[in-house]
């Protein structure tokens, strides 16, 4: 199989407008240390809440808890709420290329979304 194909497509998200919005802001936001370590709690957080309700178990009031704070406080952050929009967007866009590079091999793979 060529993979010239993949690669021209890799290179066009590389030029996308939701790939140079993501990874500009990326930069700008990780580049304060203190913002990057509380990113890396609340997608930690937010990883395990979603394990948890994928589990069917229940997550812990305490840990919602503080998961709604911090949460509050980084989108009250417009640079913040602008990365994380931005991550969004771009992780949207990723799923819709599986999907449809899936759907065109008729292999029956689960996404999430």
């Amino acid at each position: 199989m060529e993979y010239s194909t993949a690669y021209r497509l890799a290179d066009e998200i590389k030029h996308s407008e939701e790939y140079q919005t993501y990874h500009a802001l990326k930069d700008s936001v990780m580049a304060d240390e203190t913002l990057a370590a509380l990113i890396k709690e609340f997608r930690r957080m937010q990883m395990a809440i979603q394990m948890n309700m994928i589990a069917g178990q229940q997550n812990d009031p305490e840990e919602m808890q503080r998961f709604t704070t911090l949460s509050t406080l980084l989108y009250a952050k417009p640079e913040v709420s602008q990365f994380l929009l931005a991550e969004m967007r771009l992780q949207q866009t990723m799923a819709d290329i599986m999907k449809i590079v899936t759907e065109a091999t008729g292999l029956d793979i689960q996404l999430p979304g």
